[in-house]
């Protein structure tokens, strides 16, 4: 009988951790992302939406503007999933190889701008626990996983580019590589 009673209170213990995890998120991350988005939509409304939508547009004209500063800059501003929206300013040829490198951005830059993907922000915790476990700051893992993230972002995006154009080839199909 006492096996039942402490797997009972283990089980038990469990709710009890998450409720702790969850209040302890209200007080501190949920309030951060929060202004965090409300800075960047006020940010966007004193630029004006048609100047980020030509900036857009401008970064069509080149894989590194449309695969690494395009998908960096807009997972910062816009936050995932509405990062994903700025691909619609690209030919069709380079909107797969934006969304992943859109992806990619939302996860490698998660951990030093923590309102990107908020959704997703326990990946980066879980592994900035262990390295405060240690004793050490998790600063500078979010700083490397950051700029491991860009140059290899951006190669993921040309990647994706450079595969597209092989299924494009096999299915027979071409993707227009004109602005509408």
């Amino acid at each position: 009988m006492d096996f039942v009673v402490k797997y009972a209170q283990a089980f038990i213990n469990l709710f009890d951790l998450g409720g702790q995890t969850f209040v302890g998120w209200v007080t501190g991350i949920v309030p951060r992302v929060l202004m965090i988005l409300v800075a960047m939509n006020a940010i966007i409304a004193i630029i004006g939406q048609e100047k980020v939508n030509n900036f857009a547009k401008f970064c069509a004209k080149s894989k590194f503007l449309a695969y690494c500063v395009l998908p960096f800059i807009t997972t910062f501003v816009m936050c995932n999933p509405a990062s994903m929206s700025m691909g619609k300013f690209l030919p069709d040829r380079m909107k797969v190889a934006y969304f992943d490198s859109t992806c990619f951005f939302c996860h490698t830059s998660n951990g030093f701008f923590n309102h990107i993907n908020a959704g997703e922000l326990f990946v980066y915790l879980g592994i900035a626990q262990g390295v405060m476990a240690l004793g050490l700051d998790p600063t500078p893992l979010a700083i490397r996983y950051l700029l491991i993230g860009i140059p290899l972002n951006f190669m993921s995006g040309c990647l994706t580019h450079f595969t597209t154009g092989i299924v494009m080839k096999q299915q027979g199909i071409e993707l227009s590589t004109e602005l509408d």
